[in-house]
């Protein structure tokens, strides 16, 4: 064998070396489906909707083996409406997730670009929007980010492995203003404890300005609340018990000087503060090993202050939805969702009653929102 061939061989095992130690992966999951809401705006409306269960996208994901425990990873994910085609989250491309980062075996992931914060990560999963049931069963206007209205851009992630049932995250997002290093950051940080089928945690959140620009770590195209401030706490627990899982969450917001709402629009109040209080439970039985039934009730009271006057408001919610697995990758479902505000007297949008994912807001203290669906995941 000759110097040639034997370079070339070499080369091809190096080659094939190099693919068997690093992947990439295509993946999807599409949601589709009908949704009645009982009164938007005073009438009744119908309109198809595909990012309410999940979130309709395709991604592509992978991995290289650096050697020695360590791994180089990606993720980049694209949101966007099944029924028109439109890209999601205000035509980013890679609007749901888009992130690279470093992945230890002994110390954890290292990940830089947008990405979930620690809400999501930590507590999110003890909801029932973030769980099971997506985005109709948020609390109002998801004024927690339990269901990840925003994600944070021009962000870095250290997520650490579990030691002894121990994890921790922490989030920081750049303001990408020169001469504003504080302007439009964002700091987020949690803490979870899992013992066998019971999981707690704890997570803490500070945004400064957000949406206050187009370019910082939640945009203005991407907030929940454009405002002065946000600040949001959280608590949850889960218990898994044979075919049911239970779900108890707390959550407390601070909203300062909040301008607009990216689900009402301007809330017409000036130097206001805006104060929730969210907690949630909510239940999962597999009655089936093809069959979920789940519901879930949510508490929230709010408080407006506004020269000198204080407001109260509150509303509560309940859902239930059941669910039924056609194959392991595709399923039918239908979701309730009903909603009762009360003690709205503010002269602004607050006071009416809104689920997030309903045609628009109701006309008066309450609404419900009716959905049949289907999703497919490749």
């Amino acid at each position: 064998m000759n110097s040639k061939m034997v370079l070339a061989v070499a080369l091809l095992f190096a080659s094939a070396a190099a693919q068997a130690q690093s992947s990439a992966t295509l993946f999807g999951v599409l949601d589709e489906g009908l949704n009645l809401t009982s009164n938007a705006g005073g009438h009744k409306a119908w309109q198809m909707s595909s990012v309410d269960m999940v979130t309709s996208r395709w991604g592509l994901k992978g991995n290289e083996d650096l050697g020695d425990g360590l791994q180089a990873i990606f993720d980049l994910e694209s949101g966007f409406m099944l029924d028109n085609g439109a890209s999601y989250y205000n035509g980013r491309m890679f609007g749901y997730q888009s992130y690279v980062g470093l992945q230890s075996d002994t110390l954890g992931t290292l990940t830089f670009g947008r990405q979930f914060d620690s809400i999501t990560d930590v507590i999110g999963l003890m909801t029932a929007n973030g769980y099971w049931g997506g985005y109709l069963f948020s609390h109002p206007l998801d004024n927690d980010n339990t269901d990840a209205t925003f994600r944070p851009s021009n962000s870095v992630k250290f997520t650490s492995n579990d030691y002894g049932g121990f994890s921790a995250t922490a989030l920081y997002g750049f303001s990408n203003q020169a001469g504003s290093f504080a302007g439009n950051r964002m700091v987020s940080a949690g803490l979870k404890y899992r013992y066998a089928t019971f999981t707690i945690g704890a997570v803490y959140e500070n945004l400064s300005n957000p949406g206050a620009t187009s370019t910082g770590a939640v945009a203005s195209d991407d907030a929940n609340f454009v405002a002065a401030g946000q600040k949001i706490y959280g608590l949850g627990a889960s218990y898994g018990a044979g075919p049911a899982t239970l779900g108890l969450v707390y959550t407390h917001v601070n909203v300062q000087q909040p301008v607009s709402s990216v689900y009402l629009g301007d809330l017409g109040v000036n130097n206001a503060s805006l104060r929730f209080d969210n907690i949630e439970f909510n239940v999962k039985y597999d009655v089936l090993a093809d069959l979920t039934v789940a519901g879930m009730y949510t508490y929230t009271t709010a408080h407006l202050k506004q020269g000198g006057a204080d407001s109260a408001m509150h509303w509560n919610q309940v859902g239930a939805m059941a669910q039924y697995l056609l194959s392991k990758r595709t399923s039918v479902y239908t979701q309730l969702v009903y909603q009762k505000a009360s003690g709205g007297n503010t002269g602004t949008p607050l006071d009416t009653a809104f689920i997030p994912g309903a045609a628009s807001p109701s006309s008066n203290s309450h609404q419900m929102v009716a959905r049949i669906g289907m999703t497919h995941s490749f």
